[in-house]
């Protein structure tokens, strides 16, 4: 029997193991210390999942490690000592469940419609499952791998990542590889990341009853596009609440933007309304921050520091999402414009900061863009300060990795219009070596990750199997 067939004869099997991981909540807790001593670094939850994970595979024969509970591999070995190791990284933890499910629990793994649904079933357990199966498959065919296959195991993905790192001290880095967490056909490269804050001091204390911004505050995550944006103002003269009021009915009846102003005390609360998006993707919603800013730039506040701050945001970020009016509008042909988001701001009695997450294109530095930045600032009183600058990654599309993953997909899809292509998102594949995130969401497919209601198609999850099994063989053992 050839393995691809196999995979289509167990297909009852790798569903039910699938089942059995989602059931379990793998959301990341605080470090715990059990009885006997033994601390479990993501808490028990994760723990539960991963060694459930461990022990298939010790149940289908391969080698297994452990490290410390940071994370670990299961390993189809070749009989070549020194044969190279081809990693494929996924990760047993997810995000939160959120509010909003509708007929099915996030836990459950209920099978309706075709669909399992439940936390976990697209990101990150179910291509994890479909992987190990995959290497299960070669080996019950007979398979002996010219290189050593190894299914790394992350444990804490959604945050922070420092089990991956962990992992990688202890056990070494794999010599190429994929991460099965991101989208088909194969994703040949990931735009750079910096995030940074621009922030300005404001040095002089207001007076009583001067027309004051005292208070903004809007996001929670540099890469999330902020719904919502509040803001409090005081003031002596009740006349100024009343323009303000006119002024911000004025402008959302203008522009369509949601906008509540009401009394708190002795002050004014002023709320915009946006819709919130991942960083990566700013487009899909609408940033509360710019509206905010916006509407008070129409304000003239007793500080000239505050207006000065507003004025630039206005003039240099605004609505733009490439970052040509802030001097870092680059683009390149893979990954296309850059991409600007702003997730966070804040103003108080000292100082006016906003966050930003940029996604650069493969071909340029960060320093080329916070550079250009600076040269921006040059004459305001607004600093910058960098906090993360996460390097590009791309493969050329005639590489050997990115054309045998191609083929691996061709040969089970029959899907030749779609090719490789660059995101504004992160994989495990920035941490490791000559490594590509290769599916499993296919395109056309809905993405319900992070979402309610996050579901895979069965069918679709049978065919990650046989598409992995493949691009495996292809890699490994031809």
């Amino acid at each position: 029997m050839d393995y691809i067939s196999w995979i289509e004869e167990n297909k009852e099997s790798i569903i039910a193991s699938l089942q059995e991981l989602v059931k379990i909540k793998s959301v990341q807790e605080d470090r715990c210390v059990m009885a006997d001593g033994t601390i479990l670094p993501f808490g028990t939850g994760v723990e539960k999942a991963y060694q459930r994970t461990l022990s298939m595979g010790r149940d289908f024969g391969f080698e297994v490690a452990d490290f410390d509970h940071y994370g670990g591999h299961i390993d189809f070995k070749s009989e070549n000592a020194d044969a190279e190791i081809f990693g494929i990284a996924a990760h047993l933890d997810v995000v939160p469940e959120g509010d909003g499910w509708t007929e099915h629990e996030p836990y459950s793994a209920d099978i309706d419609g075709g669909y399992m649904y439940g936390r976990g079933t697209t990101d990150d357990k179910g291509p994890l499952v479909a992987c190990l199966y995959a290497m299960k498959a070669l080996k019950e065919c007979g398979i002996k791998p010219k290189k050593n296959i190894r299914l790394i195991l992350g444990l804490d993905e959604e945050i922070g990542q420092i089990g991956m790192d962990y992992y990688l001290e202890k056990a070494g880095m794999p010599d190429f590889g994929i991460t099965p967490d991101g989208d088909f056909p194969v994703i040949n490269g990931e735009m750079g990341i910096i995030v940074l804050t621009l922030a300005e001091k404001l040095p002089r204390k207001v007076n009583k009853g001067e027309l004051t911004l005292r208070k903004l505050q809007s996001g929670t995550m540099p890469n999330v596009v902020p719904g919502t944006a509040r803001a409090v103002i005081a003031s002596g003269d009740k006349a100024d609440y009343e323009r303000i009021k006119e002024l911000a009915a004025s402008y959302a009846k203008k522009t369509g933007y949601e906008v509540h102003v009401r009394k708190t005390g002795s002050s004014l609360a002023v709320e915009t309304v946006g819709t919130s998006a991942h960083g990566a993707k700013p487009w899909d919603g609408l940033n509360a921050i710019s509206i905010m800013m916006e509407l008070l730039g129409k304000i003239e506040f007793a500080q000239d520091e505050i207006n000065d701050f507003i004025q630039f945001y206005n003039d240099h970020i605004g609505f733009n999402l490439h970052g040509e009016n802030i001097g870092c509008g680059f683009s390149d042909e893979p990954s296309g414009k850059l991409i600007f988001n702003v997730g966070m701001a804040e103003v108080s009695e000292e100082l006016a900061s906003v966050v930003i997450n940029i996604r650069y294109p493969v071909t340029i530095k960060g320093t080329d863009v916070t550079d250009d930045i600076e040269k921006m600032l040059d004459g305001t009183k607004i600093g910058i300060v960098k906090q993360l600058d996460e390097k590009p990654i791309y493969i050329e599309e005639g590489d050997e990795l990115v054309t045998k993953l191609m083929e691996a997909y061709v040969e089970e899809t029959g899907d030749i219009e779609n090719k490789p292509i660059v995101i504004g998102g992160g994989t495990y594949a920035k941490k490791l070596e000559r490594t590509l995130a290769f599916g499993a969401l296919f395109p056309g497919e809905e993405d319900r990750m992070h979402q309610a209601d996050e579901r895979v198609n069965l069918e679709s999850f049978v065919k990650y199997a046989k598409i992995y099994a493949k691009a495996i063989y292809k890699l490994t053992c031809e």
